[in-house]
Parts: structure tokens; sequence; C-alpha cells
């Protein structure tokens, strides 16, 4: 199967990043390469784009869809939480802009084997680096009551999110679950008829608690912010594109705390934290898709950009 990555906001995010030529750009989920092509053609000649991804079927789609430019690219397979020591060993003058685009793709999702989908009964994997020893099938055999609750709550904001919970480790005093399709049916049991009549669909919420869990993807999406930080150049530009509320509230989060000048308690008289801004904001709210590319591309809907520039 082809490796589909349409790219989302495509336009908005090369207009707000702004690559120009001779300048260093990372792309840390290069994905099937279509915001890479972008960035990678405007900043020629004389620039270099550093493309990450851990997942190796990203990877080999993006070198075969981005073969007219393989002299400028490096094609790292990792996690980009490994980003200090990718910059150190390919780029430690520092970078002039990255980018993020946080959440599965569509080939992840249809590619049944891989267990992402609640949609397709296949395996309990969820795994986006393939070699990573800690599946979802763990996660969901092994955990405890509370610690399964905890994380559909905290990463899926599911309000059934403790009876789910109990009715997995019920379920699982007489045999392991080992697929996606019986993940399901016991969370359709466990969340009441009622409640399962609107909205999306029931297993939604659980999937993407599940997912962000088992690839830390909150915790590595947190620490990284900080390490692209550091390495930007004075003028380099950061965007994040994000496909849900905990992703776009530690973007928001931490690009506040960055802008901000003094953060002493307002009743010292003199500033002791000698903090200083370290960027300027450059979307003052998220950048969200237009009609067009919203009939075009569905998975654009919960797309949200945030972009900010060091200084």
């Amino acid at each position: 199967m082809d490796f589909e990555h349409v790219p989302v906001l495509l336009d908005e995010i090369i207009e707000i990043l702004n690559p120009q030529p001779g300048e260093v750009f990372v792309d840390c989920t290069m994905g099937g390469g279509g915001h890479s092509k972008a960035i990678v053609s405007r900043i020629l000649p004389g620039g270099k784009l550093i493309g990450i991804d851990q997942d190796i079927n990203a990877v080999e789609a993006a070198k075969k869809n981005l073969k007219d430019f393989h002299d400028h690219i490096i094609f790292v397979h990792s996690n980009y939480e490994r980003l200090n020591d990718i910059i150190i060993e390919y780029s430690p003058q520092g970078i002039d802009g990255i980018l993020f685009d946080l959440g599965v793709s569509s080939h992840q999702l249809d590619e049944k084997e891989r267990g992402f989908s609640y949609m397709q009964d296949a395996p309990l994997d969820m795994r986006m680096d393939k070699n990573a020893h800690f599946s979802a099938w763990d996660l969901i055999n092994n955990f405890s009551e509370e610690e399964i609750a905890k994380i559909i709550w905290d990463y899926g904001e599911e309000k059934w999110a403790k009876r789910i919970a109990r009715f997995i480790v019920k379920a699982r005093e007489n045999h392991s679950i080992d697929t996606t399709g019986e993940l399901v049916e016991i969370i359709k049991a466990a969340i009441p008829a009622g409640a399962r009549k609107d909205g999306p669909h029931p297993a939604k919420r659980t999937f993407q608690a599940i997912r962000i869990a088992v690839n830390r993807e909150l915790e590595v999406l947190e620490n990284t912010l900080d390490t692209a930080l550091n390495w930007l150049k004075k003028g380099g530009r950061m965007g994040v594109i994000s496909f849900h509320s905990l992703e776009d509230r530690i973007v928001k989060e931490k690009f506040k705390y960055w802008a901000q000048d003094c953060i002493c308690p307002p009743e010292l008289p003199v500033c002791q934290c000698n903090k200083r801004p370290m960027i300027k904001i450059l979307t003052r709210k998220p950048v969200t898709a237009g009609k067009r590319e919203l009939e075009n591309n569905p998975r654009s809907r919960s797309a949200k950009f945030r972009a900010a520039e060091k200084i």
C-alpha cells in the first residue's frame, strides 16, 4: 500500500514558517513527505532538510516520494525524542526551522495489522515504531484497573473511563484480550446504550488514549519542544500541528511561557527571576483548515497549527 500523506494546512504552514534558500529545516514527523517536499523545494539552493520518522514504512515512502531531492535531505528513522542527538550529528551549528505534525497518518490507520483502528479487527498493537517493546496488548492485559482508568480519562477525556477499565479487567480474567475487535466489544458493553446513540464511535476516545500512552506521545512532545527551542537560531521558526486538545494545550502553554517576560509574583517590587521573552508568537489563534481543504481532506477538520519565532 502506498503511504499516502495529504499534508494538512500546507499553504498556511509554508507562509508562516517561510523557509528560505540556504536554511536548515527539521521535519520531526515526515510521514510520506508532504510537508517535507514543500519545505525542501524552498530551502534550495544550499539548504538542508533533516526528515525524522519512527515508522520505517514512512521513511521508505518519503525516500520514494522525495527522490528528486535526495542530495538535500537526511532521512532519519527514529523517534523525534532523540532530536538533540540528531541535531548534534547533522547540524551542530543550529537550525532555522522545525515542524511537528502530530497524530496518526491515514496510512497507519488503514494498515490493519498495526491495530490503530477501532473499525477493523486486528492484533492489539498501536506501536508507531514497530521495534518498540511495549504495545497496546501489554497495557490492556497487564496494567491495573486504576492505571487503565487514569489513562483513558487523562488522554481520552472519556467520561466512562472507570467503567471501561472495570469491564476490561473483568474480561481478561477469563483470557487475554488479543485483538482490537475484542476491545471494541468490551468498550461497547461498558458504555450504556443511551450514551452510545450520539457522538463519535464509542471506542474512539479509548483508542486515542491507549495510542498516546503506548507511544508516550504527550511526554515526548513536551520534552522535545524545549530541545527544539534550544537549537533554533535567532529568527528561527517552530511550527506544531496538533489534532486534539491535549497536544494543543501543551503547545499553547509552552509558547505562552516562552513569550512571557518576568514571571515573579506581583508583590515583588523588583524582578528576581530575570526571565526574558525567548519567542515571538506568530499565530495569535491556532490556524485551522478552510472550507476547501475540509472538503478535500476530512483529516484536517481537527488540525490546529501554532507557530513561533525565536528572538
